[in-house]
């Protein structure tokens, strides 16, 4: 027993979780000296998505990030999240750009590495472990929590003490989707001790269902040592328990934090000015607990992206049918735990399913689930669920070793390609290449863009009724216009109404907008573009709205049916397209890159 640690999450999955990770270093460095006087367990404030976004959508190095943040708080365990093998991306790379990247994020400022696996596969974390172990980093272990037939309290009393064996310096309960009951809690953890864990153990639980709270009083009496929490602007719904809350709860008990709850309040008013920058990317479902995810099991990040992959496909309407469908697919596929990327493969399959018949349509990523590409599932997976994705030879393509045991090393590679383009700086550049070839690439040679924060972007103007209203609801509102293009670029003026009646307080005004700046309206194809046809004879059509990532026959060539002729990307997974007929590919209407709608033809097979 004891005191209790907290590790804050504000800096990385707390912004990933209702911010879609966008909050930028700038905004992280003023709180710095502040949130290192906390006396926090550990700050996590790397990995996840924080790689990924910064390079895509904020212009900014995440290697930099590290330093900064190392710097400016010298006397905090800084830790990141990362994913096994698949570091912190979303395939498995090779042992050696696993080793490579363990070794810069330590030399640049990592403690604390919180390693996980998808579906719990151990052998996936022996390698990032051991690579921790020899930089002198902690290795905290995880446990992907989810419910199931076979997610049973021995299974992760089990797993906990192999996690141990392996040589973790510590152990984390990991709750995606804030399921967690306090029942359950205190089971694991309690099981866990009496099973002779010697080990730290660390709830990570979001606050979704609403039971968390509860969840983290029972887990600190079954004995655990840390929980993790957001500072309270943002805090709740698909983000986590609010740091002041637990310290409070925690006080004058014997696992007393022993924070200084002023101190927890300055940095709690710091971040509600941040939560202002970034208000235009709040979605109020995002705030609120849905204690039906105790039913449904879906996580909040995994339920947005079904409803945008629906929208997507013009198919909304049909939202129930596929949260009827997951769990079906979920028990099909061995029941994996629904995270990063395993969710993603249960839930496109889900909506395919709904759209186009079971099975009848399936990505490139089931198959190589199914194939245990990703590790080893945690239940069975019946020999017809393996015919219908994998085909009648699928014992044949199964694997039964560490899936990158089946990877070629690609440093060399990687760093020699990157010499060659005049674009290696640092050997730090070569992992942000390899973990992300595209937009990496994008970013080092300096085409990325940033985004826009709130305070950029364009608001109602010219009227004292309108301004009134708008700085009601945005204190810090600024007159700021967006200028997309020069003003001589411009062919067409917009058709855009700039006279309104507004009421308010049941008084009628006239409104009148006057645009600085502006945004062109395209109409129809791009000039020159042709138009691609809905109808010809001997059509092949897109079964979905994407884009074509590759064309893999030419104009004159002979296919059989059956033959793959194309690949689309489609909500985030490629697709094959296959040929329903025998002929000859008379015409191609689409290049690679293009973005189609479903429906439209690709090729013409006479």
């Amino acid at each position: 027993m004891g005191k209790v640690g907290l590790t804050e999450l504000v800096l990385r999955d707390a912004h990933q979780s209702l911010l879609a990770t966008r909050m930028r270093t700038e905004d992280m460095l003023p709180i710095a000296e502040k949130l290192d006087q906390v006396g926090y367990w550990a700050l996590e404030m790397w990995g996840g998505a924080t790689f990924d976004v910064p390079i895509r959508y904020l212009n900014e190095d995440p290697w930099e990030r590290l330093r900064q943040l190392r710097e400016a708080m010298p006397n905090s365990k800084l830790m990141m999240l990362e994913r096994a093998m698949n570091i912190v991306a979303y395939r498995n790379f090779p042992d050696d750009i696993v080793r490579k990247f363990i070794y810069y994020a330590k030399k640049n400022g990592i403690d604390v590495f919180r390693i996980f696996d998808a579906v719990n596969d151990l052998r996936n974390m022996k390698v990032p472990m051991e690579a921790v172990k020899e930089v002198g980093g902690h290795v905290q272990a995880s446990v992907c929590y989810t419910i199931s037939p076979i997610h049973t309290v021995e299974y992760y009393v089990e797993t906990m003490l192999q996690l141990e064996k392996m040589g973790a310096d510590s152990i984390c309960i990991k709750d995606m989707a804030g399921m967690i009951s306090p029942p359950r809690a205190y089971n694991i953890i309690k099981g866990y001790i009496e099973a002779g864990g010697k080990l730290p153990v660390d709830l990570h639980a979001h606050f979704t269902s609403g039971m968390t709270g509860m969840a983290y009083m029972r887990a600190v009496e079954a004995g655990a040592a840390v929980l993790d929490t957001d500072i309270s602007p943002l805090s709740g719904g698909t983000a986590h328990p609010p740091t002041e809350s637990v310290v409070a709860a925690l006080k004058g008990t014997e696992w007393d934090t022993e924070y200084d709850i002023n101190l927890l309040m300055e940095i709690r008013e710091y971040f509600r000015k941040v939560f202002l920058k970034y208000r235009h990317l709040i979605r109020l479902e995002a705030l609120k607990v849905d204690p039906s995810i105790v039913v449904h099991q879906i996580p909040g990040g995994m339920m947005s992206n079904l409803v945008a992959q629906l929208e997507q496909q013009g198919a909304i309407d049909k939202l129930d049918a596929v949260l009827q469908e997951v769990p079906r697919v979920r028990e099909e596929l061995g029941y994996p735990p629904l995270v990063t990327p395993t969710s993603q493969v249960v839930g496109v399959q889900a909506v395919m399913n709904v759209l186009f018949g079971r099975y009848k349509m399936i990505p490139q990523e089931t198959k190589d689930y199914v194939k245990g590409m990703y590790g080893r599932p945690p239940g069975e997976i019946k020999p017809e669920i393996y015919e219908k994705v994998l085909g009648p030879d699928w014992k044949d393509q199964i694997i039964d070793c560490r899936p990158a045991d089946l990877l070629e090393p690609e440093w060399d590679r990687r760093k020699k390609e990157l010499e060659e383009m005049g674009l290696l700086r640092k050997e730090e550049d070569v992992l942000t290449y390899a973990i992300y070839p595209q937009v990496g690439l994008k970013f080092l040679k300096g085409e990325a863009v940033p985004e826009f924060t709130s305070d950029q972007l364009p608001l109602p103007y010219d009227h004292p009724a309108t301004r009134a209203f708008v700085k009601s609801f945005f204190p810090e509102y600024k007159e700021v216009y967006l200028e997309i293009e020069p003003p001589e670029a411009r062919k067409v003026a917009p058709a855009i109404p700039t006279e309104f009646e507004v009421e308010v307080d049941g008084e009628l005004y006239e409104v009148k907008v006057n645009p600085k700046g502006g945004f062109m309206v395209a109409s129809g194809a791009p000039a020159g573009e042709e138009e691609r046809p809905k109808e010809v004879e001997g059509g092949l059509k897109s079964p979905m709205q994407g884009t074509i990532l590759k064309i893999k026959v030419k104009e004159g060539e002979g296919v059989s049916e059956g033959d793959v002729v194309a690949t689309i990307e489609a909500m985030k997974m490629e697709q094959e397209i296959a040929t329903e007929r025998a002929g000859t590919v008379k015409k191609i209407f689409v290049k690679e890159g293009d973005v189609i709608s479903a429906g439209d033809v690709i090729m013409q097979i006479l």
